[in-house]
């Protein structure tokens, strides 16, 4: 897993050595390197000031890291299985993460606690991204299915099955285009209908 700060200076790197790496992109050297968790880093993410990092596990927590002193801010549990992506929101106050658990968590940065958890697959959630304002998350899983939530309300808002495993997806700008990429090799470009563009 790999993330890119805002200013495109410094990437931070995941690993099966259980470690992250915080590397400048200037220099192509490593800054220093981040250690808590107990088994493999699969997903980490970025706050848009380039402060803080998000980093999810296979030792099922989410980790978040102050990138100016280099150390862990804090844990958060919850997951009862791996961590397979985190996003953030442009603020820096919400963070969400998917699991093998089925599960998607919404995480409060600021209280340093789990919001609320949202449900309705039936297979491992694989991929998960939100919306800069923090209003709507997608979620890919191995049941092949896309799926748009209303974080306000914790409901389902859209749906999409794929030809297979969604495996990625992100959410452009405007916060209605979507795009996925299944396991097969395929990328759907989506736009969800009587959801109003972010202005």
């Amino acid at each position: 897993a790999v993330a890119v700060t805002a200013d495109g200076k410094r990437a931070i790197s995941g690993s099966d050595d259980n470690t992250i790496k915080v590397w400048d992109l200037i220099t192509g050297k490593e800054e220093f390197t981040l250690t808590g968790h107990s088994y493999s880093v699969y997903a980490v993410a970025v706050t848009a000031d380039g402060k803080r990092a998000i980093s999810g596990s296979d030792d099922n927590t989410i980790k978040v890291w102050d990138l100016i002193t280099g150390k862990e801010e804090f844990t958060l549990t919850g997951h009862s299985y791996s961590v397979n992506a985190v996003a953030v929101t442009a603020d820096g106050k919400r963070a969400i993460s998917c699991s093998h658990d089925n599960t998607i968590k919404v995480w409060d940065l600021t209280a340093r606690k789990e919001e609320f958890t949202l449900t309705g697959h039936s297979d491992l959630v694989k991929s998960v991204a939100m919306t800069a304002d923090g209003k709507r998350a997608i979620s890919g899983s191995w049941e092949k299915n896309l799926k748009v939530w209303d974080l306000a309300t914790g409901n389902v808002i859209a749906s999409f099955t794929g030809e297979s495993v969604i495996a990625c997806c992100a959410i452009a700008p405007d916060g209605v285009t979507i795009v996925a990429g299944d396991a097969s090799g395929r990328v759907y470009f989506l736009r969800l209908e009587g959801v109003e563009a972010l202005t």
